[in-house]
């Protein structure tokens, strides 16, 4: 059956209506207002890096990066395999040519010396004695040479003795031709000892020469050996600084291996590397600048290793200031390789704005209003971006990052 309803519930269904509606208005206010803010977005001057379109130079660069490291660096190496006995020099410490460094274990190397001394002198022995048995037997050989002359001698005086007995009656034709058969055999005789003699003479002579050179080259071991010893007292061979040295005491150590790297710390150059995609478009002489701690020196690229490690090519600077008082050892260096430089263009600063393409938009500040303005950009690097047209020197533009404007063709610049 229907029932009256009461004013308190008619009130209530009312205030619901009311606030309902109230809502729905709220929001279609709120919708228009955000809706006019996106339309006419505005932005606070702070949050925006304005700068001033200028004349100037610019280059196209490569990026590197780069190590400060001695001009002239020595590397001392151990000259025997031994151990490391004392260390007297630390890295980073000022030497004097001549300052001991380190000391290496000298046992084996003296045993070594005095073994490969005492064979000298015994080979020395035996040099003087084959040289006397060399020098006897020319003696003996000439000897019997005197001796077959004498021979000889006696032997064409009995043919003569013969022939004269002959005449007279005193000898048969067959005692004269036994006569002279002698002769001719002795004479024979003669010259194989004068041939025997001079050969003798000849290979004596190439013999003593292979035995002094044999001994000489047994002595230069060692006297090798003896600079050897004497280099295992480590010393600096200039002035300088230690850059590095081998402290572990008690160390096996291979003949050749690394003890100290020794710099002159008046000069420095630069070691770079870089992506081996730009192999091709590194070359020696090429201009560089080389950025450290916000200051830049300039150089060129003196050396170019040969070899790509880790999908890197290594190559050197020479700096023109290789002195300056910025430059240490083994600071990191930013080094930026000029492919290519223009005079007296427009650019601006590099910043966020400036994306990867050629023609971009940008916003162009005056007074309070910044507006989008489509630009052409030709060389660029760290620091500016060449601007080829739509702008003249003096526009101001904004080169922060704009992704949040770049649905508006303009908008306010406000200041708190």
């Amino acid at each position: 059956m229907d029932r009256n309803i009461s004013d308190s519930e008619v009130n209530k269904g009312r205030a619901l209506s009311i606030i309902k509606y109230v809502i729905i208005i709220g929001a279609l206010f709120a919708a228009l207002w955000w809706g006019q803010g996106f339309l006419k977005k505005s932005g606070d001057r702070s949050d925006f890096y304005i700068v001033s379109v200028e004349r100037g130079d610019i280059q196209n660069t490569l990026t590197a990066t780069g190590t400060v490291v001695p001009s002239v660096e020595r590397q001392i190496n151990s000259p025997v395999s031994t151990e490391i006995k004392k260390v007297v020099k630390s890295t980073g410490e000022f030497v004097k040519k001549g300052d001991l460094i380190l000391e290496l274990d000298q046992e084996f190397t003296k045993l070594t010396y005095n073994q490969l001394a005492d064979e000298l002198q015994l080979r020395r022995n035996n040099v003087d004695k084959l040289k006397l048995e060399y020098d006897k037997n020319l003696r003996d050989l000439d000897y019997q040479n005197q001796i077959k002359s004498l021979q000889l001698d006696e032997l064409s005086a009995q043919v003569k003795d013969q022939k004269r007995l002959q005449e007279v009656g005193g000898a048969t034709a067959e005692e004269v031709e036994q006569a002279e058969l002698q002769l001719k055999v002795a004479q024979l005789e003669k010259k194989m000892l004068e041939n025997e003699l001079s050969y003798r003479q000849s290979v004596n002579v190439n013999e003593k020469k292979g035995l002094e050179l044999e001994y000489t080259i047994q002595e230069n071991k060692l006297a090798e050996l003896r600079r050897k010893l004497r280099e295992t007292n480590v010393k600096a061979p200039q002035e300088g600084v230690i850059t590095w040295v081998n402290e572990d005491i008690g160390k096996k150590v291979l003949e050749g291996e690394t003890l100290v790297r020794l710099a002159n710390l008046d000069k420095f150059r630069v070691e770079a590397s870089s992506s081996d995609r730009n192999t091709n478009k590194i070359s020696v002489g090429m201009p560089v600048k080389v950025r450290i701690n916000r200051k830049d020196l300039s150089g060129v690229i003196s050396t170019i290793l040969p070899a790509v490690e880790n999908n890197t090519v290594k190559f050197y600077i020479d700096l023109d200031a290789s002195n300056d008082d910025v430059l240490r050892p083994n600071i990191r260096a930013e080094v930026f390789i000029i492919t290519d430089k223009k005079d007296d263009v427009l650019r601006v600063k590099n910043g966020p704005a400036f994306k990867g393409a050629k023609t971009q938009y940008i916003y162009v500040v005056d007074g309070d209003q910044a507006t989008k303005r489509r630009i052409n950009k030709g060389l660029q690097n760290s620091d500016y971006v060449e601007i080829l047209n739509n702008l003249k020197d003096g526009d101001k533009i904004i080169i922060s990052d704009m992704e949040d404007y770049d649905h508006l063709e303009s908008f306010t610049i406000t200041s708190k």
